[in-house]
Order: C-alpha cells, then structure tokens, then sequence
C-alpha cells in the first residue's frame, strides 16, 4: 500500500472518546486519512462533564511535533484546546518554522455559552501569533464572542463576525452557527471577499459533543488529501452532519457524534 494522507492534531485528550485528540483520530481514519497527534493535555472527562485538566509542559508539546515533522512529514495540520499561552506561543513557532501544511486553528476558547475557558492572556496569544498563521479558524459563537466581542444572533451578525475575525489574521474564516435557532444549521465560510454558506437540516438531539472537533478534523483531512478550501469545508460540513445523524446516548450525560457512520459493521454479515 502506497502512504496515505497524513494529518496532525494539536490538542488535548478527552477520556471519555467523544471529542478532542479521540475525537480527531477518529475523523481522520473515517476521512481515510493517518491520523498523528501532538497531546497539549489530559482531561478527566465524561459525557456529564470536565472533572480535571492536566496541562503538558510546552517544551513537550514542541517536542510531539517536531518528531513526527521530522521523520514522517505533514500534509495539514489542526490545533483544538490548547490550554494555555505557553503551549499557544510553542504551537505557533513550530508553524511558524516547520512545514505543517495546511493549517487549521479550531479556537477553543469558550463554552457553547460564551464563557471563557482560556485565561486573558491565552486568549491574547491564540489572536496575535496564531490567527496570522491560519489558514482556517473555525470558531463557534461563544467564541466569536470571546475573541471580538461581537454577540451574534442572526445570519447578519455571522458575517460581522467572520468579516471581524479575518481582520485577525487568518486567510479563511468559518463562523458555525449551529447554536442559532432554526430549521437549517448554517455555516459562513468567509475569505476576506466573498461569504459563502453552508446549510444543512438540524437534527434535534442533545448528543453532539465533538461537533466542533469533528468539523475541523474532517476540514483538515480533506486538505491533507489535496482539497482547495471550499471544498475541504463543504466536505467537513457533510461529515459532521452524518456523524450528528449517527449519534448515540452514551453514559448519563451527552453523548458523541457518531464518527464510524462511513465504517458501521455490516449487519447481514455473521
């Protein structure tokens, strides 16, 4: 067999498989793509919620992936909770001196609320050395909020924020809007000219943690696979609206997406 895709993320664990480096990998093998990663942190998780982070040193962080850039090669790459403003500012000298490919900055910085869950300065860091070297950030609306102050409640105000957010920096900007109300879930993917949007039909579940992973690691895959970005977007879109149609009740809490919709077991076979 031939070497496939290759794709990085930079992001913490989730001990209960629903999102973060779980949830990436997952998404890469589902987008037939090798999945790397680079751990900024440990949690203690479940489906009820975060009970314990256990941040990485910087240096160790660094150290993932210079390793694997050196020996395997990168085609895209994709950063998830980074954790905090040291982690950020050695994330963003190894894109700024390796060759990570097409990269990804899923900005997680706020609860689905708009609560913080970065300190300031984190917060400062992801703005100022890591959107100017984005090629995409993928924020949801509370963290849009966090990150411009911006409170969106419309179609409008999406693309407010996304024109906001590409002054940061970042080449392509995709404002998710999933947590608006409405028949459709709409996404505005914006490249400092032109909006484009992206709608799917909402499926009414509580089970959608990992969402906001699953779409940047599918986004990610389909760059490392050579996509343009429009593309890359409009695949990720229609993975994670297959994996929230394939979701499932898992422990007391919310439950995942379901990743493995491409790979269910055949149920004819013995």
């Amino acid at each position: 067999m031939t070497r496939p895709p290759v794709a990085l993320t930079i992001a913490g664990s989730d001990s209960g498989g629903g999102a973060g480096i779980q949830a990436d990998l997952k998404t890469f093998l589902g987008c037939h793509v090798h999945g790397m990663s680079a751990i900024t942190a440990v949690t203690a998780q479940s489906s009820t919620g975060v009970a314990g982070i256990h941040e990485l040193p910087a240096s160790d962080v660094a150290e993932q992936i210079d390793v694997v850039v050196a020996d395997i090669g990168v085609d895209a790459t994709k950063t998830g909770m980074l954790a905090n403003a040291d982690i950020i500012n050695a994330v963003a000298d190894a894109a700024a001196r390796l060759s990570l490919g097409p990269f990804v900055i899923d900005p997680v910085c706020a609860s689905q609320h708009g609560d913080p869950l970065l300190r300031p300065e984190a917060i400062t860091a992801l703005i100022e050395t890591l959107f100017p070297l984005a090629d995409l950030v993928t924020p949801n609306l509370g963290e849009v909020r966090v990150l411009t102050g911006l409170v969106v409640d419309s179609l409008d105000g999406m693309r407010a924020a996304a024109q906001a957010l590409h002054d940061l920096g970042p080449r392509w900007v995709l404002v998710k809007g999933g947590h608006l109300d409405g028949a459709d879930a709409i996404d505005v993917l914006y490249d400092g000219t032109d909006f484009i949007e992206l709608s799917a039909k909402r499926r009414e579940t509580p089970h959608t943690h990992g969402t906001g992973d699953t779409l940047a690691a599918a986004t990610t895959a389909a760059l490392a696979r050579g996509a343009d970005m429009v593309t890359a977007v409009r695949a990720g879109k229609a993975y994670v609206t297959a994996a929230v149609d394939d979701s499932f009740a898992l422990g007391k809490g919310l439950g995942p997406v379901g990743h493995f919709w491409r790979v269910r077991p055949d149920e004819t076979s013995s």
